[in-house]
């Protein structure tokens, strides 16, 4: 009996089914089974292609989707079934994360099993591709914890998708009755408010593909109506249930006035809508029941009157005051800009001033990475170089005491720019940012490229998603030096940001602190973050996914801390959205065994206090390397990162130590001693040699000599070799 059963359900609209079974084939998921319920002959001679890898149930056309999610769940096998429709996709690795979560709530309560799984899905539409859900809150909300609907009762706010959900195989048979609509958002939500307990995978594991509403047949105003039917047969089930229907209420009343509100429907109809949605508000509204406040709490009270002619006389207030307001701030903004332009290209006439330095880092974050490193050199050998700072006005504040610094947008910021010889960045100055023909560019990037950058990007839209290619072309060409760390660094700038710029193989000087730095600095460090002495500390810092919405929690942080015991610190460097005195994690904080570290800076400092690094595909994993201690690479979602996002190179064929794909074989890695075993040491090595090439401690006094102070290439302090390099020593090494 397999675990999962995928099934594939629907006509091929628009090819799309196609896409979906290649890439099944193309990552064959194991412990899962593919059904394909292939509706009409192009369905049916799509899905034959790819037997016998796939169980094929053919059916006729015009098969109503309800029908043949039944068709194919009735040849499952599977302990779990996962319906995903033909025009939708599974992003590679999907069914194999279903899969063993699934695993893991089957042995962990058999007693008490889960009835539904819900996971996050990436929305792609005929104009866009991999838009994130909102859903990773609520997910995250959960963790990983199984529980019933009343004590999660937001879940039911999750998108509304049976995609994006697996149904134990027991569970659909035992109310396949109930779960056999046509109306899937209807179906979905139900199959929560049955769900005897729930639990969450907080990854995508589901792409939902909208297709474009002019190539669909039109909806029949009989549909729209049926809205009000579907929250009507939903509300016997929330009885008893005071959160869970306050919860449904507040959906059932934001869909029906956003449909009426968004949707063009003819006047008749639309009466006949509100009048029953109307109806709907006043009988289903829970006992004291806020309204929410502002023009939402005006529209649900009008709803509720069935004010309708009051409603629509609101709605064209609303449309010709948010007319007025966009004129005025659009008028506003074209002077402003007039005016900015004008101070800018006044101050453009004056000449450049040869002693004036600017730099900025992360979008004007503040004083940081490269660029703060570079900036502390220069002070050191040219200091009668004026260095200004550029900082978002919220920054400002966090600023070193005597920081010389303007404000973006500011007119001091613009006439600071124009009139500087050296700008400096990490990421990019402005698209109107003129480059002067005395003025010299330094980009110092921000990591070793892991993941696809530049003009690479333009083959993965979730990565490229709103980049403008000409205007990155138009900065990139500003450039007269990029700053390079190794190699392969070099080669992949140069393809991901084709220009005329001379790159500077001196090493990432923010990565100078892991070779200057000594016993002294490595105990400051871990005094700073309150680590004991003799504990080891794990620095576990993950990446931004491109296909996700903000950070998703990719580990059950107290299980794994358990698992690595009291004399282990976690620093965890991401927002985990645990809350409230009941969390597992709250007494962990609190005896100083996880430490939030997301908003700690610098980094670097972080790393010189840790015994060993725990990430994804962050190149904070190349920056470490240098300090030459142990490295665990987490790579639970490697083909979906790897396929939506873009890689260089196979980091599980090229790790810098040891690699775990799930949690389990992460925990093993520390308990087992592999994390610092030979083969870990190994890889290591290797690593480092590729990628730590010409990090060796003097990366900025090279950047400084070469570009501020015009040394000739010949001249600059060599590369040491890095069997010759001294890392700063380790805690263990620190305290002995």
């Amino acid at each position: 009996m397999p675990q999962l059963s995928v099934i594939v359900y629907g006509p091929n609209a628009q090819g799309h089914l196609t896409e979906l079974l290649d890439s099944l084939a193309a990552h064959p998921p194991a412990d899962t089974e593919v059904i394909v319920a292939a509706v009409g002959d192009w369905a049916r001679e799509t899905a034959a292609a790819h037997a016998p890898e796939a169980v094929v149930v053919p059916l006729p056309d015009g098969t109503r989707d309800a029908d043949a999610r039944a068709a194919g769940a009735a040849r499952a096998t599977g302990r779990w079934l996962h319906f995903a429709h033909a025009k939708d996709g599974l992003p590679p690795g999907a069914p194999r994360l279903i899969a063993e979560r699934t695993a893991e709530l089957d042995a962990a309560a058999p007693e008490s099993p889960v009835d539904v799984l819900l996971f996050d899905h990436v929305g792609t539409t005929w104009q866009t591709a991999a838009a994130p859900s909102r859903d990773g809150r609520h997910l995250a909300a959960v963790g990983r914890e199984a529980r019933t609907l009343d004590q999660a009762a937001d879940l039911l706010r999750i998108a509304p998708l049976l995609g994006n959900r697996a149904l134990r195989a027991d569970f659909w048979r035992a109310h396949e009755q109930r779960l056999s609509g046509d109306d899937e958002a209807g179906t979905a939500l139900a199959a929560l408010l049955h769900a005897s307990r729930v639990a969450c995978l907080n990854q995508v594991a589901y792409v939902r593909r909208v297709l474009r509403p002019e190539s669909l047949p039109p909806l029949a105003p009989e549909d729209r109506l049926a809205l009000v039917d579907r929250y009507e047969a939903l509300f016997p089930l929330t009885e008893g249930r005071r959160a869970v229907g306050t919860v449904l209420y507040d959906l059932m009343v934001r869909e029906l006035v956003r449909v009426f509100a968004r949707e063009n429907l003819p006047d008749p109809v639309a009466r006949e809508f509100f009048r029953r949605a109307a109806a709907a508000a006043v009988r289903r509204r829970p006992e004291g029941h806020q309204r929410p406040a502002g023009l939402e709490g005006v529209r649900h009270a009008l709803l509720e009157e069935g004010a309708y002619g009051r409603y629509r006389a609101f709605q064209a207030a609303n449309r010709a005051r948010r007319a007025a307001r966009k004129a005025v701030r659009a008028r506003k903004r074209t002077l402003g800009a007039k005016v900015r332009d004008h101070q800018y290209r006044r101050a453009l006439g004056h000449p450049v001033d040869p002693d004036l330095a600017v730099f900025a880092a992360y979008w004007d974050r503040g004083v940081a990475c490269n660029p703060a490193a570079i900036a502390a050199k220069l002070a050191e050998l040219a200091p009668d170089i004026r260095q200004v700072w550029t900082v978002s006005k919220e920054n400002a504040a966090l600023l070193p005491p005597g920081t010389d610094h303007v404000v973006p947008g500011t007119r001091a910021y613009w006439e600071t720019l124009a009139r500087a010889k050296y700008l400096t960045n990490n990421v990019n100055f402005p698209n109107a940012v003129v480059k002067r023909p005395d003025a010299i560019h330094l980009q110092t990037h921000h990591g070793t490229p892991l993941k696809r950058m530049g003009l690479d990007q333009m083959d993965h839209p979730a990565a490229a998603k709103g980049l403008d290619f000409a205007a990155l072309l138009a900065r990139i060409d500003k450039w007269d030096y990029s700053v390079s760390a190794n190699s392969h660094t070099t080669r992949m700038w140069e393809r991901a940001y084709p220009a005329r710029y001379v790159s500077l193989d001196h090493g990432y000087p923010r990565n100078d602190v892991f070779y200057t730095a000594g016993a002294a600095e490595v105990r400051a460090a871990r005094d700073r973050l309150g680590i004991a002495p003799g504990r080891t500390a794990v620095l576990y810092a993950p990446t931004h996914r491109d296909y996700e919405a903000g950070f998703t929690p990719r580990l059950d942080l107290a299980a794994f801390a358990d698992r690595l015991g009291e004399d282990t610190v976690l620093l965890v460097r991401a927002h985990y959205f645990y809350g409230g005195a009941a969390s597992p994690l709250t007494g962990l904080r609190r005896s100083g065994r996880i430490i939030d570290v997301s908003s700690y800076d610098p980094v670097e400092e972080l790393c010189l206090a840790a015994d060993a690094l725990v990430t994804d595909y962050s190149s904070i994993m190349f920056d470490y390397a240098n300090l030459d201690r142990p490295i665990v690479v987490y790579a639970d979602d490697w083909e979906t990162y790897r396929t939506t996002r873009g890689v260089y190179f196979d980091l599980l064929a090229e790790h810098p130590g040891q690699v775990a794909r799930t949690q389990e074989e992460l925990a093993d890695v520390f308990t087992s001693g592999a994390w610092r075993d030979e083969s870990a040491a190994k890889a290591r090595s290797a690593f480092r040699r590729r990628f730590c090439e010409y990090d060796d401690g003097r990366a900025a006094e090279r950047v400084v000599r070469r570009v501020f102070l015009g040394e000739p290439e010949a001249a600059l302090p060599p590369v040491l070799p890095v069997e010759d390099r001294t890392p700063a020593p380790s805690p263990e090494e620190a305290t002995a």
